[in-house]
């Protein structure tokens, strides 16, 4: 699987490794310091938009509705509003709508709702978002198909989510995942005394790099592919079968209908 060249120019430019070890130094924040961790998180993922919107289509994104699947309590919302976006947090779960006070009285409209049966009609958003997502729900392919469905032509689908055999597969699990998902789960909850929030089989899912890039070029709609926190010079992994299981870590999914 190649880049798509054209669409991720503008973003090449700005894939050092210098950004790479800033957002990796931010990780370990995201327990105790969300706002922190989101924070940075939510500012990459707006200039990521961007920058892809740039490279496919041309111009900035300014003025254009965008749609984030699973928006948790909208710290990507003031991200997207300071680049003149129109967004829109879906989220289907109340107690992550209302982890983090105050945050939904920001910028943005917010809706409780599944992602995989998205309340929007057919073409009606200019980009459609999900971060770090779909490992966490047991059909992540329904998921990127109700993204496309809601998505006009010409607009963008970027679908990027953990693969699980990568370092992070096991989220605060660590790298017990490698011991399989149940396990690692199950030693979680005798160490802290609960099971961990990201609970594999309930919600923590193992998705591979191949599933995802075997759905996308099914659709006729892939027009890149590449590792979100790595290095321009690191992309080529993602075009390895097996390596990058293990090292591409967060994949990026861009589509165009």
């Amino acid at each position: 699987m190649g880049v798509g060249r054209t669409a991720t120019d503008a973003f090449a430019r700005r894939a050092t490794l210098g950004r790479s070890v800033r957002l990796l130094s931010q990780f370990r924040f995201e327990q105790r310091d969300p706002a922190r961790f989101y924070g940075a998180l939510a500012d990459d993922t707006a200039a990521l938009v961007s920058d892809l919107w740039q490279g496919a289509v041309g111009g900035t994104p300014s003025g254009l509705t965008v749609v984030d699947v699973g928006g948790g309590p909208g710290y990507f919302a003031d991200a997207f509003g300071a680049r003149g976006m129109s967004y829109i947090g879906v989220e289907p779960d109340p107690r992550e709508m209302h982890a983090a006070p105050g945050h939904l009285n920001g910028s943005g409209r917010f809706v409780r709702a599944s992602g995989m049966a998205l309340p929007f009609a057919d073409g009606s958003v200019d980009i459609c978002l999900s971060s770090n997502v779909a490992e966490h729900v047991p059909r992540p392919w329904q998921l990127g198909a109700e993204m496309l469905r809601v998505t006009r032509p010409g607009g963008l689908v970027i679908l990027s989510y953990t693969v699980w055999l990568g370092p992070f597969g096991g989220h605060e699990m660590g790298l017990t995942h490698y011991l399989g998902g149940a396990r690692a789960a199950a030693r979680y909850t005798r160490r802290h005394g609960h099971p961990p929030k990201n609970n594999y089989g309930s919600s923590l899912f193992a998705v591979s790099a191949a599933d995802g890039l075997e759905w996308a070029a099914g659709t006729g709609a892939l027009i890149a592919a590449f590792p979100r926190y790595h290095p321009r010079w690191a992309w080529w992994l993602t075009a390895v079968p097996g390596v990058r299981e293990f090292l591409v870590s967060n994949l990026v999914l861009v589509l165009q209908r």
